[in-house]
């Protein structure tokens, strides 16, 4: 059995409070979804990989908290509106949409191809496009909040990964759109934008052949890598009420690699 959520210096910023994690199944996502339910939560793990959200549910639950999982293609709009409905349904309303799920994947720009080009875009702009579209009724109900979970490659270009970059420069347009247009009516949305992360969508990022590696080193400041733990206490705190005059925010969590 897993350790309790009984960590002494854990605030507790979540307690009655509902949560929706999308890729949960895995690194950031699950990260983030253990990290809200030990702050209190009720965390709604969702994910296409509905075997790995439940598991994470269970890791919750097991230690005290509580959580249930949901299977989810974020690329469906009615999935994602029937998603919203049974987590509402299920626990009474919604207070925070996180939108982790995502894809990536490396190519020289000559090589990429329409069809990837479009499902990047699917899978990491337009997925979370549908899911807050359905949530935005229940969070205006409880003034929620929502957190897109973008990368450096919103904020800057990278070599190599131009439609993955197009996804996240896209989803960081939402966003600050979103908060300018929804902020005067109490809803919060931000996004996240980590750098290098120990997880397995790392695999989704091997050079192509006869990559420059100068190139692609001028996306990392350092080689060290962050554990999903760092980036899901950024997440607590941008999401929590403590963030309360934090709104239209992108921020960078790289170890420096955005600062210029």
């Amino acid at each position: 059995m897993d350790q309790p959520f009984d960590d002494p210096d854990l605030p507790h910023r979540y307690r009655g409070k509902v949560v929706l994690v999308t890729g949960a199944a895995a690194g950031i996502g699950r990260a983030t979804a253990l990290r809200l339910a030990a702050e209190g939560a009720t965390a709604w793990c969702a994910d296409i990989n509905g075997g790995g959200a439940a598991h994470t549910a269970s890791s919750i639950t097991d230690r005290g908290g509580e959580a249930r999982s949901s299977q989810v293609d974020v690329t469906d709009p009615a999935a994602c509106a029937a998603l919203v409905a049974e987590v509402v349904a299920g626990s009474g309303g919604l207070d925070v949409l996180a939108n982790v799920a995502g894809i990536g994947g490396m190519a020289h720009f000559a090589d990429e191809t329409p069809e990837r080009f479009n499902r990047l875009f699917s899978v990491n702009a337009a997925g979370p496009f549908y899911l807050c579209q359905a949530a935005l009724p229940h969070l205006l109900e409880r003034k929620g909040n929502i957190m897109n979970l973008g990368s450096t490659a919103g904020m800057i270009g990278q070599a190599y990964v131009a439609a993955y970059c197009a996804s996240k420069h896209a989803l960081v347009g939402l966003t600050k759109s979103m908060a300018i247009e929804l902020g005067r009516q109490g809803i919060r949305v931000n996004a996240v934008c980590p750098g290098g992360v120990n997880t397995n969508i790392l695999g989704d990022f091997l050079p192509p052949e006869g990559a420059s590696m100068s190139l692609i080193s001028r996306a990392f400041l350092t080689r060290d890598m962050q554990e999903p733990e760092s980036v899901a206490a950024l997440v607590a705190y941008v999401c929590s009420d403590e963030a309360y005059y934090v709104n239209g925010a992108i921020l960078a969590i790289d170890g420096g690699t955005t600062t210029g």
